[in-house]
């Protein structure tokens, strides 16, 4: 039989005295057999949780701020190993939380060092466990993770292959931060950590490996806004994971309701999946056109709060042969972004198997470079990474499907049956 939870970690307890002079015993703290995590929750969150397991009111403070550097600087993914934590509060936390990482079901490395992995998360109560893909592209100035905000995705751009996967949920923040942490244990990249198997020489771990983030893996980030605000922020909270807004980038197709939200709540660098430089064709390749168009896109982006040449949106142009690469559209796009500060990235399409688009040659990218250059704007050609193992952008694609009608009634059942 599972016990429901009772444990309010979103607000204040509203009797706080009651809630410490409970003081309960593990055997007496109810909980479910899929326990909640403490990974993903803000300060105030995990304040209530250790309220809810029965810390004093006057030590939740202190043992917040304990939690908060093991969990984000030590990055520790045990609580046995929380050494200035008493062992009676670390046996209460055991017995009704989680600090697990997510299962890895494959880990690929490429030939140019790339690393791509699918994480497999817990169903979360609806139904099957859920599968997404987090990429790392090491290069030499910097160490870059490619993170998914959705098992899925709704917008059906045609030259994505996560586009051809139906959209099956929103992820947690929990599940959001949990691909940063557990590409940190891999790359060893937490401070003092141990290596883990398979994982990369400890004696090189000096070395800070992933500088930036980047929420442009499976799915719309600002379809899941409030998840992917909250672990942003933890991510770049200063006394814990500690990465620079200035070094965590959101990609969105253009849903621009929550572009101004993007900057006034989250502070992060904005890029743009932009890919055409008229509504017609964007109509096709991002279908998000047809319902806010490139006129009200750019807009938002001309009101992008702290919008400077110092901080700057970063428009992705994916290069299609014959269908957005001559040098007329190079010239309407520097014409489409005038008086925006702007780095423009031209990225040579990624194939997948049944994609009806050929990347543009290279000699006619680097054409398209020299017009959007000589207009002064930065216009880098992003070298393909990854392509071997399916790690490149637009290659993302888990098997994470949504449950069948008849699955989703037989595990009910059984659940009702069990509570019985």
């Amino acid at each position: 039989m599972t016990m429901a939870v009772s444990l309010d970690i979103a607000h204040n307890s509203a009797d706080p005295a009651a809630t410490s002079a409970a003081n309960p015993s593990p055997a007496t703290i109810p909980v479910q057999e899929e326990k909640p995590s403490l990974i993903g929750l803000n300060r105030e969150e995990l304040g209530n949780a250790l309220a809810a397991v029965g810390v004093p009111e006057r030590q939740i403070r202190m043992r917040v701020n304990q939690l908060w550097h093991w969990l984000y600087v030590r990055g520790i993914s045990d609580f046995g190993k929380m050494s200035n934590v008493s062992k009676d509060l670390r046996t209460k936390l055991e017995f009704a939380f989680t600090i697990a990482r997510p299962e890895i079901v494959t880990e690929q490395v490429s030939v140019d060092g790339t690393r791509k992995w699918l994480f497999r998360f817990p169903s979360r109560g609806a139904g099957k466990p859920v599968e997404v893909e987090t990429v790392y592209i090491p290069e030499e100035d910097r160490g870059t993770l490619c993170i998914s905000s959705q098992v899925g995705c709704t917008l059906t751009c045609t030259f994505c292959h996560t586009g051809t996967q139906k959209m099956v949920r929103n992820l947690t923040a929990e599940e959001v931060l949990a691909q940063l942490m557990l590409a940190k244990d891999r790359l060893n990249d937490f401070p003092d950590a141990d290596a883990p198997e398979g994982g990369l020489d400890a004696s090189t771990s000096n070395r800070r490996r992933i500088t930036n983030i980047v929420m442009m893996g499976m799915g719309e980030p600002l379809y899941n806004f409030e998840n992917v605000k909250k672990a942003l922020l933890i991510a770049s909270d200063g006394d814990g994971l500690s990465l620079s807004k200035r070094r965590i980038t959101l990609s969105t197709s253009g849903v621009t309701p929550e572009i101004a939200r993007t900057g006034d709540e989250i502070g992060c660098m904005l890029a743009i999946s932009l890919h055409a430089v008229n509504d017609e064709l964007r109509n096709t390749l991002v279908p998000i056109n047809k319902k806010y168009n490139l006129e009200t896109l750019l807009q938002a982006c001309r009101d992008y709060p702290g919008l400077s040449n110092a901080k700057r949106i970063t428009f992705e142009y994916v290069m299609l042969k014959g269908v957005n690469d001559s040098l007329e559209d190079a010239k309407k796009l520097v014409q489409l972004l005038k008086g925006i500060p702007a780095k423009i990235n031209l990225l040579p399409f990624n194939p997948w198997p049944g994609s009806p688009y050929e990347c543009s040659d290279w000699e006619q990218i680097e054409e398209f470079a020299d017009v959007v250059n000589r207009a002064g704007y930065a216009s880098p050609i992003r070298t393909p990474r990854g392509r071997d193992i399916f790690a490149a952008c637009g290659q993302l694609k888990s098997a994470s499907e949504r449950l069948r009608k008849s699955e989703r009634e037989a595990l009910e059942k059984a659940q009702a049956q069990g509570d019985a």
